[in-house]
């Protein structure tokens, strides 16, 4: 569900200290990209957008789970297949995988 060596790779790229921040703000639009597409799901231009933008921010930050659900949505987008990832499965992912990550994380950083 994570991929914890992308996350330390990124913990020695910008620092402890400032990892923090990154999180929250990666948090922070992947909630607001997931309510923009849950209002334009239906639109195979908008869903292609949000599920590009969600994939690279989920692969940043070691989401790998919710990175290949987007890559699905955003393939079948591109064809105009809209409605193949719901909003729903992606908020379910999303929030597994966050969970997962802040469950974790503490331990990670102090090892």
């Amino acid at each position: 569900m994570i991929d914890w060596s992308r996350v330390d790779e990124l913990v020695e790229e910008i620092g402890a200290e400032d990892f923090g921040e990154v999180v929250e703000l990666f948090l922070d639009e992947v909630e607001n990209s997931i309510g923009v597409y849950a209002e334009g799901a239906d639109d195979a231009v908008i869903a292609e957008e949000q599920m590009h933008f969600l994939k690279g921010a989920a692969l940043n930050l070691g989401f790998e789970a919710l990175a290949q659900l987007c890559l699905k949505g955003e393939k079948a987008a591109a064809s105009g297949r809209v409605g193949v990832v719901s909003p729903d499965e992606l908020r379910t992912t999303y929030e597994g995988s966050r969970d997962v990550f802040q469950a974790e994380l503490p331990a990670r950083l102090a090892a």
